[in-house]
Parts: C-alpha cells; structure tokens; sequence
C-alpha cells in the first residue's frame, strides 16, 4: 500500500505550460515540462514556464522527467530544470531529438544530460514503481500516454490524444496496451480537456484534401499558412503537392530545424527533386517560379507575421503578388486574431487570392467527449482528474464524466497547486497547497522580469518614451549644456514644440536649483526630475510616457 499524491505546475485553468506530479511515497515524477506562450499584455516576453521551486527544494526525490511528446507546451521547459537539477528524461525517439533541439537553443551541451529513447515495450523500475509508455494519436510523431504502475493501481496520463484512426504507424494509438493495463487496476486517469468542446468533430481529412487539391491544380504559385507543430498536416500537403508536380518550400524560424530532425529520421518525407532552399531575392532571383508551393509555418502569431512580410515586400525571400494564392490552414489562436485580419488586408491590398480552410473542417487531435467516454470504458479508473486546458473545458469534461455514471465526488477538479493525496487506494479529504506561479522567460533572462518591468513596458508601448539629457559640473556649479529632449514613439494633439519648451525650461530651473544647494546626491534629483517631468507631461499633454532623466556630471567623469 502507498501514499499517492497528485498536483500540477502547470496546465491547469490554463492553455500550456503542462507540468504534472505524481509522487508515490518518497518518489516524485514530473509529468510534461512545458511553456506557455505569453498573452497581449506580456510586453517583451518570449515564453512563461512554471515556477519549478517546489522541485528545487525535493530534487532528492525525482525520479525523472516523463514526456509525452514534443510540442513545447509539452517539452520547452525541460532545460530550465536541466538547469537546477540532475535529472534522466525520458521520452520517444522523436521527443527526445526535440528536447535536444531545446537544449541547444538554451545554450547547454546535449552531452551533458541524460536523455533517454523509450518505447512501448520498455518498461522502468523505481523500486516498487513501474513506468511505462503507450502509443496514442496526434499531430506530431511518436506521441506517448504514460503509466505509473503502483500497488494501489496505476495512474495514466493521458494527454493530447484521440481515437481517430490513422494508417501510419507513428501515430497509431496501441489499444492493445490501454486494454493490457485495466487488467490490473486503473486508480485514477489524468486526461485532457481541450477538446471537449468539438461538436461533430471532423474524423478525417477529406475535405482539407479535396480543397488543397483543388487550389494546386487551378493556381500558379501557392503559399500555405501552417503551425509547425502540425507535422502530420504539413506532410499531407507535401504529399498532394508533390502528386500535383510542384517544388516545395518549407520557411519559419524554428521549423527548418524541427523539420530536418524529422527528414533525418524519415518523419516527414520530402523527395530530393521537390524539395527547395529558396535564396534571398535580389536582381536575377525572384523566387516566384508558378510550380512552387510555399509553406509558412511558426507558432501562434508566426505564420501570419510571416504572410504579412510578404505582401508589404518585407520579407528577404517571397514578395507576395496578384498571382499567388494563399491557403490558411493555421486557424488563428485566442491573442492573435489582430496579427491575422492585419495580415489578411495586407494580402487582399496586394490582390492574392485567399482560401481559407475552416477551423471545423480540419481533423481535430484532441479528445472529444466521444474519446473520452471510449477512455473511461476502457480503463475504468477509480478516480478521474481533468487536465490540460482551461477550467471551462476541465468542467465540460466533469460533465462528460458525470453523463457517464460516474460519482461527482470521484471526478477530481483541481487548480494548479492544489496538491491531493491518496492512501491505501482511497482518496484523502484533505488538500494541501504548494507553491506556483509563473516565470517569464525574456530571450536569456528567465524570472527576473516583474510587474513594474511589465508596466513600463505596457507604458512604451502605449505613451513611448521621452529622454531629457544635459551636462553639469556640481564642481563649478555649471550647466555645461542645455538641457536637449528626445522623444520616441510620443505622439500628442498639442504642438510638440511647446511641449519640448515646457520641458527645456523646467529640466534648467530644476538644474540651477540643484547646482546652488548643499546636496550633490546626483540619482535623487535624477529621480525627482523625471517625476517632475512626468507630471508636466500629464498635465499638459494628457499622456503618461517613460521619462529618462540623463544628467551627466562632468566633475564625477573627470
């Protein structure tokens, strides 16, 4: 009998950042390590992971950390525990060469970790713990469901997945192993949540086939809007473009690595003779050949970041024209519906035409409430604790649990931090709470950035910034130059000109005052000047900008 203990990091409430614990007695296992990309409000921010303090402080205690597969709201959080602690990870063969993409990037030595290549035959012992991967369906190979296997009965995580039938073997689901697994005991399953909303899921890709054919046979040059993290949906559009004879094209800042990890180990297939490196354009090289087919991928906002360089001539490679047509098969995301309608004017302003495959008519590979009902039939866990997604789909899915004849007290809703325990196979009426929070990943700084660095930037990006710079000697009791104002991104009805004037003359009284009296504590008045000048600029011109007051004494240079 054991002591079980289930919370979560990460991924709870929320679209990302997944990162799940299971301790069994005195043994921790990290479930998915991943980051969440930053909403609007997020100025500058690259990334949000979990706050890992709580693993810091037991990092005696973990076993491992266990990976589904390789998309970063699964896997991008992997180095920053690489970082603080000493750790095996384990995964399948296409995850872990994802995770060592991550690494990389990160700046660390593959070689200095412990990576380790799981199938589902392979089963790892921790005492008298067992861990073992299954297969499941999704839009990237080679995707795991996880067991823990304890005396009480096993614990399965279950993420992103669905039952959708598929003929390559890298995105088969092994029912067989899920069928193997109940015979023993399931004590709880941890499924995900972000597709119980799908009403009449679309099982198949017929009609995306049919229209992605369509458009290869009537246009001339084609250039698709893609996620990268769909690589099961990308082949299919290589495969129909290189049935229709076309060269193919694959660009976006990250992909071109993911996509040649995927080519080196035959993921993702693109024949030799159809396959292009495009060159930047220049005088001879155009790279508007009508056999062509362009697929622009990226995360979120990326793909249409990209389209949008295109059609306004930014763009170092393709310069969109009235002959090209665009396919967009990367429904926009909550926080990027801005980027995508500028991206769409910016198309029709060129005259490309635009076909736009609808978010319903594209095979879902997320979980259904028909998937997870064929989930619970087939485990028929004990206990059901909705994950991955925000709390109206874990809600929805309470219901599904609910219509399925389960108790309202056997499905587990939990927010992250909440931390429940089961003892000898029952579930304990106690929770406890551990520390989380989210950390803000700006390129290399990671956690350092706080709400007042939030909201200076949030203040850049509406009111920009005005700098007042001049040259004293506190020695002389000299203004050696006259105070100068620069302003960027400041923008105001009222003549600038006044504005500047109001604060020449302010920035010279307030520096004459400073020269003739007794103090010489230069970053105090630099402090009070830039109050001063907000405030000017608040009462004169309505606007609230970040003020830099850069007054340099020559007396301390010398």
């Amino acid at each position: 009998m054991s002591k079980i203990k289930f919370c979560a990091l990460g991924g709870l409430g929320e679209n990302g950042k997944n990162m799940y614990l299971v301790e069994v007695d005195d043994k921790i296992f990290i479930l998915d390590a991943g980051l969440k990309f930053p909403s609007v409000d997020l100025y500058g921010i690259d990334a949000v992971v979990p706050d890992i303090s709580y693993l810091v402080e037991n990092k005696k205690r973990v076993q491992g950390i266990f990976l589904s597969h390789g998309h970063e709201e699964n896997i991008g959080a992997v180095p920053e525990i690489l970082k603080v602690m000493d750790v095996g990870v384990f995964g399948s063969h296409f995850t872990i060469s994802l995770v060592e993409l991550e690494l990389a990037e990160a700046g660390l030595d593959v070689s200095d970790y412990r990576l380790y290549r799981m199938s589902e035959e392979k089963v790892l012992k921790f005492g008298n713990i067992y861990v073992s991967f299954y297969r499941t369906t999704h839009s990237i190979p080679e995707s795991f469901g996880i067991v823990i296997k304890t005396s009480d009965g096993a614990i399965v995580y279950a993420p992103d997945y669905t039952f959708s039938s598929h003929s390559d073997i890298k995105y088969k689901t092994s029912y067989s192993r899920l069928i193997d697994m109940a015979k023993d005991g399931v004590l709880a399953v941890l499924p995900e949540s972000l597709g119980t909303s799908n009403i009449n899921r679309v099982t198949n890709d017929y009609t995306l086939n049919y229209a992605v054919n369509d458009v290869l046979i009537h246009s001339k040059r084609v250039i698709f809007s893609m996620y990268s993290s769909d690589l099961d949906r990308i082949q299919k559009v290589i495969n129909l473009s290189v049935a229709n004879n076309r060269r193919v094209a694959v660009i976006g800042r990250k992909v071109q690595r993911i996509i040649n990890i995927a080519m080196s180990i035959d993921y993702l297939k693109i024949p030799e003779n159809n396959l292009v490196n495009l060159k930047f354009m220049d005088n001879e090289i155009s790279n508007d050949d009508e056999d062509l087919v362009i697929i622009v991928t990226g995360n979120r906002h990326e793909p249409f970041f990209g389209l949008q360089r295109m059609a306004i001539g930014q763009d170092r490679l393709i310069k969109m024209n009235e002959n090209d047509h665009v396919v967009i098969i990367s429904p926009p995301v909550f926080g990027t519906e801005k980027i995508a309608k500028s991206a769409m004017d910016a198309i029709y302003k060129v005259g490309a035409k635009i076909t736009t495959i609808n978010k319903s008519s594209l095979r879902s590979s997320h979980a259904d409430s028909e998937d997870l009902k064929m989930l619970y039939q087939m485990l028929n866990p004990k206990y059901i604790i909705p994950i991955v997604g925000e709390y109206r789909h874990q809600y929805m899915q309470k219901n599904i649990a609910l219509e399925m004849g389960y108790d309202a007290s056997n499905i587990l809703m939990l927010d992250n931090g909440e931390q429940i325990t089961f003892e000898n196979g029952e579930l304990l009426n106690t929770k406890d709470k551990i520390s989380v929070g989210d950390v803000l990943v700006d390129g290399s700084i990671i956690g350092d950035i706080n709400e007042v660095v939030l909201h200076d930037r949030e203040m850049l990006s509406q009111d920009g910034a005005v700098i007042v710079a001049a040259v004293i000697n506190t020695y002389t009791k000299q203004i050696i130059s006259e105070p100068e104002v620069e302003m960027k991104g400041f923008m105001i009805e009222k003549h600038v000109d006044e504005v500047v004037d109001d604060i020449v003359s302010t920035t010279s009284k307030h520096l004459t005052k400073f020269l003739n009296s007794k103090s010489k504590d230069l970053s105090s008045f630099r402090m009070e000047l830039r109050d001063t000048i907000t405030k000017l600029i608040q009462k004169t011109a309505g606007k609230m900008p970040i003020v830099i007051a850069a007054i340099v004494d020559m007396y301390e240079e010398e």
